[in-house]
């Protein structure tokens, strides 16, 4: 049983080290798509515009009000930033547990934990994103079937800087969205390496 056990462990250990390139990609991927999320979720969230414009004309005398735009006045640009923070936490806690894992051992949790994780924030921020381009896109042009009004052409500030915030949360998105592929492809890799050099690890010689 003691020298079974050895060798399986010594082809356990003979497995080649090919995901060390792609696990570099992907520590770089994900500090990128932080930074993007992170820009976007502040972006959104200090996004404030103060104007004064005409509402109505009483005889020749018009009759002016304040107004504010901010994010909050939107439903799906309080998602969005919900979305774009939790993606931002979620990638800097996965660099945390990447550059952890050894110490702390998570080699077991990590392959199956982190691809789950991953598509999980794939999907919530696809979510707030695609509701605040929806948004955008109504603030721009309006809509004449339902008679919307758009409102960019009186927030210009305002809707260009929440524009930008959406082409940084669509740039995570597709990070995110490599990062979850490959770090599928390097488990099912990985799984596929183990089976293939230790083949009958239960058989005792």
């Amino acid at each position: 049983m003691a020298s079974g056990e050895e060798k399986t462990e010594v082809a356990r250990s003979q497995v080649p080290v090919k995901g060390s390139k792609v696990e570099l990609v992907v520590v770089l991927l994900r500090f990128i798509a932080f930074f993007a999320t992170l820009s976007a979720t502040l972006v959104m969230a200090l996004n404030k515009q103060t104007k004064t414009i005409t509402v109505a004309t009483i005889g020749t005398v018009p009759v002016r009000a304040t107004l504010t735009a901010k994010f909050h006045h939107t439903p799906a640009f309080v998602y969005f930033v919900i979305a774009n923070g939790n993606a931002s936490l979620h990638n800097l806690l996965m660099l945390v547990v990447t550059f952890m894992g050894a110490k702390c051992n998570f080699k077991r949790l990590a392959p199956l934990a982190i691809p789950i994780l991953d598509l999980m924030n794939v999907s919530i921020l696809s979510g707030g994103a695609s509701a605040a381009v929806f948004m955008g896109q109504l603030g721009r042009n309006g809509n004449s079937h339902a008679r919307w009004n758009k409102i960019c052409d009186k927030f210009e500030s305002f809707c260009d800087r929440s524009g930008g915030a959406m082409i940084a949360s669509f740039i995570g998105l597709m990070l995110m969205i490599i990062i979850c592929s490959l770090s599928i492809i390097k488990t099912l890799r990985n799984n596929h390496n183990s089976d293939k050099l230790v083949p009958n690890s239960s058989v005792v010689p």
